[in-house]
């Protein structure tokens, strides 16, 4: 049966941050992921997850200035000093919250900068930050994202990220795979994740349309969940969506579906 992790990002926003580690740990989850942890200490959260007997599965690297609309740095040529400076400092957090893998989210792609340029800017901070994760004994994830959602977002299919991996050349990165982002850019999803099944790192989900919770859109996830369960995928899934409702309205979903 999966394993749900809760986004604390997108899950329980009705009330502060460090206060939806208790609403997940009542609504029966086991684990969370959420985008970033810099703004508050680690410690903070560390007493969080602790309290609640919480695993935390996945926090992304810095991303650069988010509430201004960048949605990553790694393919920015000018910005790779602030990327690997943002690998050590995720690397702290990762160590002292006790999460397994990091995420880089590559960012959109900049106008008038060759597509190459791009790509050699992006397998070189991959290269790098997967040597300073391994060293810290982490895996790096890398996901693709929809260009519905984040227009001229680099990343976007599931291809390019393995051929980007390919080139990085590092056995402890992997592709980060998002259900829905992935059913939005290029449908297959059973296929996909029997096929590439050992260099997927970790899965988060969305219905179709409207990013909710499984069950309002177009996704047959009683499907997935169980194909899921047959090609042997023992990882977390994190739950990605924006509630229809609310998040406990909502959570029905899991019996539903994938009980």
């Amino acid at each position: 049966m999966p394993r749900f992790a809760a986004n604390l990002t997108m899950l329980f926003t009705e009330v502060p941050f460090l206060e939806r580690f208790e609403h997940a740990a009542k609504a029966g989850f086991k684990a969370v992921e959420f985008l970033f942890p810099y703004a508050w200490p680690a410690e903070e959260i560390r007493q969080r997850l602790d309290a609640h007997h919480l695993t935390l599965v996945l926090h992304n690297l810095p991303a650069g200035d988010w509430d201004a609309g960048e949605r990553g740095i790694a393919c920015l040529p000018e910005r790779v000093a602030e990327f690997r400076e943002g690998v050590a400092k995720a690397i702290v957090y990762a160590q002292a919250l006790g999460v397994k893998q990091l995420n880089c989210l590559v960012g959109k792609a900049p106008a008038g900068v060759a597509d190459d340029v791009l790509r050699q800017t992006v397998v070189e901070n991959l290269r790098f930050a997967a040597a300073e994760l391994k060293q810290a004994g982490l895996r790096l994830l890398i996901e693709p994202v929809n260009t519905f959602d984040i227009p001229g977002f680099y990343l976007n299919r599931t291809a390019q990220a393995l051929s980007i991996l390919d080139e990085v050349g590092a056995d402890n990165a992997f592709v980060q795979y998002d259900i829905y982002h992935a059913q939005r850019m290029e449908g297959e999803l059973a296929a996909t994740m029997q096929k590439h099944l050992p260099r997927i790192g970790h899965i988060q989900l969305a219905d179709n349309p409207g990013r909710n919770e499984p069950g309002t859109g177009e996704i047959n996830y009683p499907f997935l969940f169980a194909q899921l369960d047959r090609i042997g995928y023992d990882g977390w899934i994190g739950c990605e969506y924006k509630p229809a409702t609310t998040t406990e309205a909502g959570l029905g979903w899991r019996e539903q579906l994938a009980g």
